[in-house]
């Protein structure tokens, strides 16, 4: 069964393009996956996922973000994501996130994030099986990256799921609307 989460599509600009390259077991993002979570529903069914996409009521309009710094996430010892952390737009987001995710998640059937929001686009993913000495090589380029701060405008958020070839890019829009 596929994962399902409601997230804001982001552009990605030609900073992708400038990053370093990526050390082994590292996996950068398609510019059509690059993406700001509201809430990750999992392995779902595609009903249970239509039933919070349907629920939704993105409180937030059109807004102006920038990408600062790049951190691992995930637990400490195998973090699973290098992400940008948002510079300008942070606060808004993170608060819209806050006000809609534990409906999504209650419509889609799934336990709540218990986490605070935090306003982030992954960038690139340590591979699964990468070993210890690549994932610390992974956190060190991530760590390195200097983004130059680059601005987008969020104006969309979108039913996403796994792309149907993965080898491509990861994930797929299902649905989505402008706001």
């Amino acid at each position: 069964m596929s994962n399902w989460f409601i997230a804001l599509p982001v552009a990605s600009g030609d900073w992708l393009q400038r990053l370093q390259p990526a050390p082994l077991g590292v996996r950068v993002f398609a510019p059509e996956d690059l993406h700001l979570t509201v809430a990750f529903l999992g392995p779902v069914d595609e009903e249970r996922a239509h039933r919070a996409w349907d629920a939704l009521e993105w409180p937030l309009s059109r807004i102006e973000i920038s990408l600062g710094e790049v951190v691992p996430l995930g637990p400490a010892a195998r973090p699973s994501a290098l992400s940008a952390l948002l510079h300008h737009g942070r606060e808004e987001v993170e608060s819209a996130v806050a006000a809609v995710r534990d409906t999504l998640l209650d419509r889609a059937g799934v336990p709540r994030d218990v986490r605070p929001p935090l306003a982030h686009v992954t960038v690139a993913r340590p591979q699964r099986a990468a070993a210890s000495n690549e994932r610390r090589d992974a956190i060190t380029w991530a760590a390195s990256l200097d983004l130059g701060e680059p601005t987008t405008m969020l104006s969309r958020i979108a039913l996403y799921t796994w792309s149907h070839d993965r080898s491509k890019s990861l994930f797929r829009i299902v649905a989505e609307r402008t706001f």
